[in-house]
């Protein structure tokens, strides 16, 4: 029954016909599936990706994931913007069970990285990839910044050096259009191609962070965080199907599907 609700296509009147109970019989019973679990999963070396995601504006749930075995680590529900405390109570819970942290993978939320030098960081090249997109667009009209969203689409798919190598010499042959300043309505001098110049030195402030993976091999860090992508894009398919139902088996319904990452701990 917990099956047909969290991994299948029915829904909770779905399910209640199929079987001939009252709709209230099937969400009593998945309560007791959810009590009966053991929620801790086995302490063992790990790579933490670690996400959040939202419905809304005051509902959401971040999510830690081994990137190693696949299996969900931890979770906690959100009523609000995540914050880097509830990142740190999230490592701190790991940290207290035994888990080894070989490292993390995360996107750009600021101050995440600062708050755990103690692990090797890897920024997701999906998320900055994204964020190069978000200030040239997708289909950008200058040459420029044609070019250099073309050399941001290779990320995920080149080694460190062509593409340090790569970016050095788009630099090299446009430093003068991203130096170039004229002064405004305000009477102040101002950078002419500012979303250009941003998307770059986004690259260039990131550097540091997107090739751990590759400095790194021993770790085996992923270099992006897709493998929880997919399943917040699971989540968020399931709760589509399951739209209207309450808060409280709203996360029921998330709960299940994340044990189903983690059945044996």
């Amino acid at each position: 029954m917990i099956g047909l609700y969290s991994k299948g296509n029915m829904r909770v009147s779905d399910i209640a016909e199929r079987f001939g109970v009252s709709e209230r019989t099937i969400y009593r019973r998945l309560g007791a599936a959810q009590e009966s679990r053991t929620p801790c999963p086995q302490a063992r070396e790990v790579v933490v990706l670690m996400d959040a995601t939202y419905w809304g504006w005051h509902f959401g749930v971040i999510i830690m994931k081994d990137a190693l075995q696949g299996r969900v680590l931890w979770h906690k529900f959100l009523s609000k913007k995540e914050t880097i405390a509830d990142y740190r109570e999230g490592i701190l819970w790991l940290e207290q069970r035994g888990f080894v942290i070989r490292g993390i993978v995360s996107d750009g939320l600021k101050g995440l990285r600062e708050a755990f030098p103690q692990y090797k960081f890897q920024f997701c090249q999906f998320h900055q990839v994204k964020l190069v997109k978000s200030k040239l667009t997708s289909r950008p009209k200058l040459p420029a910044s044609q070019e250099l969203l073309q050399l941001a689409l290779l990320l995920c798919h080149t080694d460190k050096e062509s593409f340090v190598g790569a970016l050095d010499e788009w630099h090299a042959k446009w430093a003068d259009f991203l130096s170039e300043r004229a002064t405004g309505s305000d009477g102040k001098s101002h950078y002419v191609h500012k979303s250009t110049r941003s998307a770059y030195l986004s690259l260039r402030r990131n550097m540091p962070w997107l090739w751990t993976w590759y400095d790194h091999l021993e770790l085996q860090l992923p270099n992006t965080n897709n493998a929880i992508e997919s399943l917040n894009s699971e989540l968020k398919a399931k709760l589509c199907l399951h739209r209207g139902i309450s808060i409280e088996r709203r996360k029921m319904l998330i709960e299940a599907i994340l044990y189903s990452h983690n059945p044996h701990g």
